[in-house]
């Protein structure tokens, strides 16, 4: 397989994987929800307060506490592992081509090359 092939073959499984084992987690119910009107856009002219008066920068407020996160990172986790091991098994193909037409809509992706060492960065 050539490069381009490769590429091409890569960028399709990695937005699969993405919709699959990634956005459709507990990361929609993080997502769902009000979100605040800004007027500047960038939310400095939003705040939060907080139980006990404290008047919170929107830009400064955590939106998942701990507990959430590793619940959310373990399941990613556990589909990624799924997705690895059963990618063959006809119902996860199937459920594959029924998000594929929505995943391949993604934008393309790039190199994150924070990911990469400082040897191996081009």
């Amino acid at each position: 397989m050539n490069e381009d092939d490769e590429k091409r073959v890569a960028a399709k499984l990695v937005r699969i994987m993405a919709m699959l084992c990634e956005r459709n987690t507990q990361l929609e119910t993080l997502h769902a929800g009000l979100t605040p009107v800004t007027r500047t856009g960038d939310y400095s002219d939003v705040f939060v307060v907080d139980a006990d008066g404290q008047r919170i920068p929107w830009t400064e407020i955590s939106r998942i506490d701990d507990a959430e996160m590793r619940a959310l990172m373990q399941e990613i986790v556990n589909r990624l592992y799924t997705f690895h091991l059963e990618a063959n098994d006809p119902k996860l193909q199937a459920t594959i081509e029924r998000w594929m037409g929505v995943a391949v809509k993604w934008d393309e992706p790039s190199l994150d090359h924070r990911m990469l060492s400082p040897e191996t960065r081009k």
